[in-house]
């Protein structure tokens, strides 16, 4: 399904142009609290007209959860038209910040969670502070704490994961973690692995049977294993602490270390793809998908399966090596914010509650995505029930950490290109956990001192 609604990325309002002639940089905050609406309503069918603009960058299966949402909510508040623009992932997070000071901007748009984006919007008052919203409808209860802090800041901007809501979650989510071909484990006569120790027994034996354990790209610095590991090695305390800027936890403490250090190992023992540091991610995962290899570390729905490949592949969200609870990295894939300049920002938070609800919820899981906050109704096919499975004991452990890159707006660049020197053999996991706190430490001093 498209929306009528939808307009592409070129259709964009012209005002960008003018905005872009005037500004190359995000506007500054100066570190002034940010407030937002107090007098606040659920009212929207007596909000009169409104016509609102959403800026979004999801397309296939994504693009339909939300055009099926907004026609959903369009029908129970005839009063209400959204009209919706899908541009380029890139072009959207790299001009959000000039959209949304155009007088034609929009009016919601998904913003990327972090410093470098999020961050910039609230702190150069670009989006509302939604407290009296998240106070409104209850989202404190509603949001696991670890999926909450992923859109709060400070009022003063030194702080990121606590504070005042500038973003909100979506019921649907992006998580990482290990998808594995069944029909190659039947084949072998391999059980699908429960702890991380049967993970590497298994790589060990994919490997003797003269197969591939893990499917690898290594020309674009992937992260997604050593992300992985990570969240099966450090608490969410300690990942979360670090991320949202704790200054007394050093990456180290994090299971950065250890999990650098089986990266490096698995690369040493030949589980990873042959010659994978010429290989970029979309020709990995095709070939992935083909059945070259075993295992994969991913975000789930990036895989896009569809038919057969549903009971084809599986997935699953390994638990602590040391131990029974399970930390995965996982988040909404986009925060959703309202403009500052948004005229009707009562109807705006009443789409950002719906597109947390239970509805929509069920409406990703019916499309094939993975769905957070609600426990709805899987179909009965393999990879959904790994994925639905995943975010459910996330969601009781609470065990959500956030994307490593958000602790620094260069974190990830730090991340890439370590990785490819770590499997390189031209650095060490010491080196390569030293880099990481390096380049925090840098960014919190910055922000002190500004």
């Amino acid at each position: 399904m498209f929306s009528k609604k939808t307009r592409t990325a070129g259709a964009v309002s012209a005002g960008i142009a003018a905005v872009l002639a005037l500004s190359a940089c995000a506007p500054g905050g100066g570190g002034a609290e940010s407030s937002g609406p107090t007098d606040v309503s659920k009212d929207v069918a007596g909000a009169g007209d409104v016509t609102l603009k959403l800026s979004d960058f999801w397309g296939s299966a994504e693009e339909e959860w939300i055009t099926t949402l907004i026609d959903e909510f369009e029908d129970e508040y005839p009063n209400v038209t959204i009209e919706r623009t899908r541009e380029d992932w890139g072009q959207l997070t790299g001009t959000l910040n000039l959209q949304l000071q155009d007088a034609g901007g929009p009016d919601i748009a998904s913003a990327n969670n972090g410093w470098s984006s999020l961050g910039t919007l609230a702190k150069g008052g670009l989006v509302l502070n939604l407290d009296a919203y998240a106070d409104l409808y209850g989202w404190a209860d509603a949001v696991p704490t670890t999926i909450a802090r992923q859109n709060q800041f400070t009022k003063d901007f030194t702080t990121i994961g606590e504070g005042s809501w500038f973003a909100t979650p979506l019921a649907r989510a992006s998580l990482i973690g290990i998808y594995y071909n069944a029909d190659m484990l039947d084949a072998l006569g391999i059980p699908v692995p429960t702890t991380l120790d049967e993970l590497e027994s298994a790589a060990a034996a994919v490997k003797a049977a003269g197969e591939v354990p893990f499917s690898y790209s290594g020309l674009d610095g992937n992260t997604a294993p050593l992300l992985g590991l990570q969240a099966m090695y450090g608490t969410a305390d300690e990942i979360n602490d670090f991320v949202y800027g704790d200054a007394e936890v050093d990456a180290e403490t994090t299971g950065f270390t250890k999990a650098a250090t089986t990266l490096q190992e698995w690369n040493t023992e030949g589980w990873l793809m042959p010659d994978f540091q010429g290989l970029d991610y979309q020709t990995s995962l095709a070939n992935y998908l083909d059945g070259d290899s075993v295992f994969r570390f991913e975000y789930t729905g990036a895989l896009g399966l569809t038919g057969d490949q549903l009971d084809q592949f599986g997935y699953i969200q390994l638990p602590q090596a040391d131990g029974d609870a399970t930390v995965g990295v996982g988040a909404a894939p986009g925060a959703m914010v309202i403009s500052a300049k948004c005229e009707h920002p009562d109807v705006a938070a009443a789409f950002l509650d719906f597109l947390m609800s239970e509805k929509a919820s069920q409406t990703a899981t019916d499309l094939g995505l993975v769905p957070m906050l609600n426990e709805v109704e899987t179909p009965d096919v393999l990879s959904q029930s790994g994925e639905a499975a995943a975010t459910a004991t996330l969601d009781a452990d609470d065990g959500y950490v956030p994307y490593f890159d958000w602790a620094s707006p260069t974190m990830l660049d730090i991340l890439t290109q370590n990785t490819q020197l770590l499997l390189a053999g031209k650095t060490t996991p010491e080196d390569f956990t030293t880099a990481v706190d390096d380049d925090r430490s840098a960014f919190l001093a910055e922000s002190a001192g500004s």
